[in-house]
């Protein structure tokens, strides 16, 4: 199975491109599931067709969903809500909302998730689209992996250890409280493993890749850079920059002069960003496009004759080799300079952390046991120098 993520600024033509997409793969006969997982749900206004928390036909090979995050959270987290819901009721917080406190800040980027997954296992569709929220929540939405992938392994065995010792006392010291029991932790537990498999599939880069559309405008532009870097952290690979809403050639008089000379001066910036990442222009369109025959049309001049499916571009996001100096980490962090970024060893992790985002990196073999020496940027590469290995992993260092 193909999945293809579109991300971007909010307005900047995000789910047409989505649609777009759908529909024309759909039209040459692959099984298409057109997912959206955000809030605002634009697909239906997309399509012109009514759609749900559910796959929804749209044509011969093409559906639609718009994920329903309370739905999904009631499906998925129910045993864990209902206990969560008896400890509110044994404190006796009156006013408190029972509904609002069991849903847990993340939990509709968890969920969104697990959809993927879902429709990876039932094997029903050759392609899933994925029309991300804004930015800020795609990002969200894809780091979540990384986080609870450390938790689980690092943490929730101590926690489920603890719980399972403290639970005979509980109910007499604290006059009643319920800790969890085996269903509730088992749900945990089952529940951030599967997350964890879809992190496989989305850092598969035979796979899954993120195409950013955006438009020829300034803060479009940092935003998308901003973006990438990100994408670039936490291990994804973008195959494709969108430019939407490219002026005409000839809107280059009148009202319309000084902002044809703006698209020109924001395109080369564009293509000097993102180079060599396919760019593709799609031209401001005539008329406000919707429906399926109106989308497959926009596919057409978006893409031409590339096969949709494809990946367009692989880039190596990180690699490991020996050097002069040592054995080198680099990892590919476009767009960042030493001033935004952090870098702290422990054992046989990394954290990297640039601006407001953290990755745990686990070391490959040939770098366990061995201290940082140094880290410096090399054409918009991080490069990590690794010294000799030493007797213990124990000790952390930093170097920011």
């Amino acid at each position: 199975m193909r999945i293809i993520i579109y991300t971007g600024k909010g307005g900047v033509g995000k789910t047409s491109i989505a649609a777009a997409t759908g529909a024309r793969l759909a039209s040459e006969g692959l099984r298409t599931l057109v997912m959206s997982t955000d809030a605002a749900h634009n697909l239906t206004d997309a399509f012109q067709v009514p759609l749900g928390p559910d796959p929804t036909p749209i044509s011969e090979y093409l559906w639609g969903q718009e994920v329903d995050n309370l739905l999904e959270t009631e499906r998925n987290w129910g045993v864990v809500q209902a206990w969560f819901g008896r400890v509110i009721e044994w404190s006796d917080l009156k006013d408190i909302n029972k509904e609002e406190m069991i849903n847990f800040p993340g939990m509709e980027e968890l969920f969104s998730l697990l959809k993927i997954l879902e429709h990876v296992e039932s094997g029903k569709y050759d392609v899933l689209i994925v029309d991300c929220a804004p930015t800020g929540e795609t990002l969200r939405l894809l780091s979540y992996p990384n986080v609870l992938t450390w938790w689980l392994e690092k943490i929730f065995p101590h926690q489920r250890r603890l719980v399972k010792l403290a639970r005979p006392v509980a109910r007499i010291v604290t006059g009643g409280l319920e800790l969890p029991d085996n269903k509730v932790m088992d749900n945990i537990e089952e529940l951030f493993r599967r997350v964890i498999e879809v992190q496989s599939l989305l850092l598969d880069h035979s796979i899954t890749s993120v195409r950013i559309v955006l438009n020829p405008e300034k803060m479009v532009i940092s935003e998308a850079r901003r973006s990438f870097t990100y994408l670039n952290l936490y291990g994804f690979n973008t195959d494709a920059i969108i430019v939407n809403r490219v002026l005409p050639v000839d809107a280059d008089v009148g009202y319309l002069a000084e902002w044809k000379t703006r698209n020109i001066q924001y395109e080369e910036e564009i293509t000097n960003n993102f180079q060599p990442i396919p760019i593709l222009r799609v031209p401001l369109m005539s008329s406000e496009v919707s429906g399926l025959r109106a989308l497959i049309d926009l596919a057409e001049v978006a893409f031409g004759e590339r096969k949709l499916e494809e990946i367009f571009y692989v880039g190596k996001v990180e690699e490991v080799k020996q050097e002069q100096d040592g054995f080198i980490l680099y990892l590919t962090l476009p767009f960042v300079s030493g001033k935004d970024l952090d870098v702290t060893q422990r054992g046989d992790e990394l954290t990297i952390k640039v601006g407001a985002y953290r990755r745990k990196v686990t070391l490959p073999r040939s770098l366990t046991g061995r201290p940082i020496l140094s880290a410096r940027f090399v054409e918009e590469r991080l490069r990590i120098c690794f010294g000799e290995r030493v007797s213990t992993s124990k000790d952390e260092e930093g170097i920011s």
